[in-house]
């Protein structure tokens, strides 16, 4: 049962963490806590002027699970939208709670993380990347929103 859970896709992607770090000017900043666990996510992002992700850096100190979760992120999170961030992070939840097929498009190599359904108290781990990100973009958003409107 546990090797179903780490498999070798799950340890290759955590092992992999695509933009890892911290950016020096972000135009948001997102955090989220597995309070379970610990498992961490702190994102970083730059938007373009269409409010897709221009740039992007993640600092991930989770478990396996989350650090799969965050390395998918990180490999396909430039040029995505907030609809495609929302629509992903709703699909991750779906898959983990409910039965649902998991993200599609961008995202859709969330879905190697399907097996996390049968693990409750794994399940927030598995979400602090997306949601640390989708967290970052709407503060980036809001703060575009705040300075065109003292403008």
């Amino acid at each position: 049962m546990i090797d179903d859970l780490y498999s070798a896709r799950i340890l290759t992607l955590a092992a992999n963490l695509p933009h890892s770090g911290r950016l020096a000017a972000p135009e948001g900043t997102g955090e989220r806590v597995a309070k379970l666990c610990g498992s961490k996510a702190t994102v970083d992002v730059v938007l373009d002027a269409d409010g897709r992700i221009a740039d992007f850096a993640q600092d991930v100190k989770a478990c396996a699970l989350g650090q799969a979760a965050a390395g998918v992120v990180g490999e396909v999170v430039i040029g995505a939208t907030t609809e495609e961030l929302q629509s992903a992070r709703d699909a991750m939840l779906a898959m983990l709670k409910s039965g649902g097929e998991g993200p599609e498009g961008r995202f859709e190599g969330l879905r190697a993380l399907k097996q996390v359904a049968d693990y409750p108290a794994r399940h927030a781990s598995t979400m602090v990347a997306i949601e640390a990100t989708l967290d970052a973009v709407n503060q980036a958003l809001t703060a575009r929103t705040s300075l065109a409107g003292a403008a």
